[in-house]
């Protein structure tokens, strides 16, 4: 998971983007970066940091161009150097001439880059944006094709999620893979500047009042011509039936306040905590306690449908990131102990409902729990927003290895033990469904191994 900007047509391009990505730092909290194109050279910019320590007005000003693309990271391919920090860029004889950033992962990224070296295609990182970047730029070097061939091309044979962003110096694209796995979100400015972004909460965070998604296999391309919008080519995807949208965006990584896959992710979050409040009907509880903040609009749905109050008595330290996202166990546990604090002398004595989004590893909810249970809490009924975790994903969640998974570990019962709760409870795959208006547009392969893109390497056909 990571956030991707891009802004075509202001002067102030840079600084949009900057704003832009400020507002889906969570997607990214390891690295951030910026290329800007005045129309004769690209300059880039990236670093390790937040967007506030990286971007600052001085920085800025380095960056002039109407053009301009950006990138916060977590790390799912690639280790956490500054070598993997996007955007990349591929510089031919001209000088600079593509930049690009994407969010997702390549399921077939060995093969491919084992190929493109045999074409003599050098690459410096082991992220798969320098090789979307790469293939893009090998295609039109070597067919002399232009770019949207090149992308068409880069839709056939490299498998997984990119929702991605390129620039060229005098125009940017806008592409999405064939699933349009992760979100992807596109409007303009009241002056004419185009924006593409994660989340619409960036867009909105600049003012973009008429928003769309970026279609599955489609390519939008802006420049000194206008705009230009190649849909999906149905001969191409003829088994590709339907979108496989990633169902955690709705449950975890995205903010409330986004709107993206149809859908309002608060509202969806709402619907999953009615949905566990029926599963829990007779339940007797003092009050529904979120865990802070992805889990509030879970809660608030609960409390609703159960008719418990709600009780904000988890206080998140918001300068502390996304524990989730933290690429060593050793920063996540470090970070639950900054992150969370409990409300005093309000729940000696009662019984609450803790709602989470979701049990991954399960070191994060039991320290939560513990801390909970130092203040005299007498039960806790944990309920859970997602079904249990019990696959890993290939298209840019940080699990790869099953075996890291609590479901994959314990029995459900063992899980609670060890959380120290008095029961637990997830919403099941069906309830989960019945939360979103299109369950067939969703991937759920985290909870059912049901992959749309089999998470194998599988050759070129380049």
């Amino acid at each position: 998971m990571c956030g991707i900007m891009g802004v075509y047509g202001s002067p102030e391009a840079a600084k949009l983007v900057a704003l832009g990505l400020f507002a889906i730092q969570h997607r990214g909290q390891e690295s951030c970066g910026m290329a800007v194109s005045d129309g004769r050279i690209i300059r880039l910019r990236k670093k390790m940091g937040l967007i506030k320590e990286v971007f600052n007005d001085e920085g800025l000003a380095e960056l002039p161009g109407s053009i301009a693309i950006g990138h916060v990271r977590y790390p799912t391919k690639g280790s956490a150097t500054e070598f993997n920090t996007q955007p990349h860029m591929v510089e031919t004889l001209a000088g600079p001439a593509y930049a690009l950033a994407s969010n997702g992962d390549v399921v077939n990224y060995a093969a491919m880059r084992e190929f493109l070296e045999s074409e003599n295609v050098y690459f410096k990182s082991d992220n798969d944006g320098e090789l979307l970047v790469k293939y893009i730029a090998w295609q039109v070097m070597r067919k002399g094709e232009g770019i949207i061939e090149a992308i068409r091309h880069l839709m056939r044979d490299i498998q997984g999620a990119y929702s991605t962003v390129l620039c060229v110096r005098d125009a940017m694209y806008m592409f999405r893979d064939p699933y349009s796995i992760r979100p992807m979100m596109w409007g303009r400015l009241e002056g004419g500047a185009v924006v593409v972004a994660s989340e619409s909460c960036a867009l909105d965070t600049l003012g973009v009042k008429d928003r769309k998604e970026i279609p599955a296999a489609g390519i939008v391309k802006v420049s000194a011509e206008g705009i230009r919008i190649i849909e999906n080519d149905p001969n191409l995807y003829r088994d590709i039936k339907r979108p496989q949208h990633c169902s955690f965006e709705h449950i975890y990584f995205s903010r409330p306040d986004s709107f993206h896959f149809g859908e309002d992710v608060y509202r969806v979050r709402e619907r999953l905590g009615q949905a566990l409040a029926k599963q829990d009907a007779g339940l007797m509880a003092d009050y529904v306690v979120p865990v802070p903040d992805s889990s509030n609009f879970i809660a608030m749905g609960y409390s609703a449908q159960s008719g418990i109050p709600l009780s904000l008595g988890l206080i998140r330290n918001h300068y502390i990131g996304r524990t989730f996202i933290k690429p060593q166990q050793s920063s996540r546990d470090e970070s639950v102990r900054q992150k969370f604090n409990v409300l005093p002398n309000i729940f000696t004595g009662k019984r609450i409902v803790l709602i989470d989004d979701s049990i991954v590893r399960g070191t994060t909810i039991r320290k939560i729990v513990a801390l909970l249970k130092a203040v005299g809490v007498a039960e806790i009924h944990l309920r859970i927003g997602s079904p249990q975790v019990r696959y890993s994903c290939y298209y840019g969640i940080d699990t790869p290895r099953v075996e890291e998974l609590a479901a994959n570990r314990f029995s459900l019962e063992e899980i609670r033990q060890s959380i120290g709760v008095e029961s637990l409870k997830h919403i099941d795959l069906a309830g989960l469904k019945s939360c979103v208006e299109h369950p067939e547009n969703y991937c759920y392969a985290c909870f059912n191994g049901n992959y749309p893109v089999p998470p194998l390497e599988v050759k070129t056909n380049a």
